[in-house]
């Protein structure tokens, strides 16, 4: 039997090689490629055939999760390598119905959205920077520190928006709340933040507290379906990395929502990981990082915005920063390892360095991208002429 698994899981693997690497299984060494190793694959048990082919990426994921497959070399440069073959991999979408096309229903989307984000304030605050920002930095230089990266961020973001004071700013999907924060303190807007998760409000309600902006910044527990029935409106609307949670079928939605809010001539900044073309996702990812997580195409996002009246001001990619950021993240994640490790179980370290370090490779190989796209609801012509650089 073992020959026969051996043959099947060796011979599968052999269609990766673009760039060589040994694979070790029961006391053999098998090469594919050409050339020497740039890693080496030990597989401590056997992947099956019927495991391989319906999903390539839950096979090999669990199996490196569950410590039955070992990287021996760098993790990043091996998925680095192997990632750039997606294309490759095999996925039974008729056999993976129910974890691909998840409900798109307010419970089941507020279930998973929490479960990714209401892990813990704690777990995040070690690996994150001190603005509590997970989502891409900008690097001014290749000098600059996650820190600063995501300060760089943010502002780029603001200028964008061309605030100006007394503005009300609503961020949707706000996280824990450095944004609108600096928004308030920098330009003297008012702004509210909506978030589904329990964890982001309180460490949010803390730092507003902490800054003195009670009264002139909230964060509210809300659906972002919820927008139009709330009888508010904003001169501004941002959402970074939020839309990666609404599923292809509510993109329509999520923009009527915004668009109900926004007050004519306003601007809408959409910060979003993105696609070349339109898939519905990596199974592995959804299944344990984010459950119901769907990447929009670039295109389709500029077609929704455009039939609701939004016109669209710029459009810019930050995908080589993203990869920048995550390998921060990862050195970080790997510096509080042995306390992650404590407090998570070694499996789950396992599975979040190997997120970490997998999603670093898709960015570097181009296989998602990063997007901010500016629109204004209706012709603005009162904006400055400049690429706010």
């Amino acid at each position: 039997m073992n020959n026969m698994t051996d043959n099947f899981l060796i011979s599968f693997l052999q269609r990766f090689d673009e760039h060589p690497f040994d694979v070790k299984l029961h006391g053999k060494t098998y090469h594919i490629g050409n050339g020497n190793p740039t890693f080496i694959v030990n597989l401590k048990e056997d992947i099956g055939a019927k495991e391989l082919l319906t999903s390539t990426s839950l096979a090999l994921g669990e199996a490196y999760m569950k410590g039955n497959l070992e990287i021996e070399g760098d993790l990043f440069q091996a998925l680095d390598n192997f990632l750039g073959q997606m294309g490759k991999f095999s996925t039974d979408h008729s056999k993976l119905k129910k974890l691909i096309f998840s409900s798109q229903s307010k419970k089941n989307q507020e279930k998973e959205v929490t479960s990714h984000y209401d892990i813990g304030n704690e777990f995040y605050s070690l690996w994150l920077d001190d603005t509590m920002s997970y989502s891409c930095g900008y690097f001014k230089t290749e000098e600059d520190t996650l820190y600063e990266a995501q300060c760089n961020k943010v502002e780029r973001i603001l200028k964008k928006l061309d605030l100006k004071k007394d503005m009300t700013l609503l961020d949707i999907g706000c996280g824990w709340g450095y944004l609108l924060i600096r928004a308030a303190k920098e330009y003297g807007v008012r702004g509210v933040g909506i978030t589904l998760s329990k964890e982001q409000k309180k460490k949010f309600d803390e730092r507003i507290a902490e800054e003195g902006l009670t009264g002139i910044v909230s964060a509210e527990l809300m659906d972002y379906r919820d927008l139009e029935s709330c009888g508010r409106t904003f001169d501004r609307v941002v959402s970074v990395g939020m839309l990666e949670h609404v599923g292809r079928e509510h993109y329509d939605l999520f923009v009527k929502n915004a668009e109900a809010v926004l007050n004519p001539g306003g601007l809408f900044l959409l910060h979003f990981i993105s696609a070349l073309k339109e898939h519905p996702g990596d199974p592995w990812i959804k299944k344990y990082i984010f459950p119901g997580g769907v990447v929009p195409s670039l295109r389709e996002m500029i077609h929704t915005l455009s039939e609701h009246g939004f016109y669209t001001l710029d459009v810019e990619s930050l995908r080589r920063h993203y990869y920048k950021t995550l390998r921060h993240w990862d050195e970080n994640f790997n510096e509080h390892r042995s306390e992650i490790e404590e407090s998570m179980g070694i499996e789950f370290t396992r599975m979040w360095d190997l997120y970490l370090n997998a999603c670093a490779a898709t960015f570097h190989n181009g296989i998602i991208d990063l997007h901010q796209i500016l629109v204004s609801k209706g012709v603005n012509n009162q904006l400055p002429m400049t690429r706010w650089y």
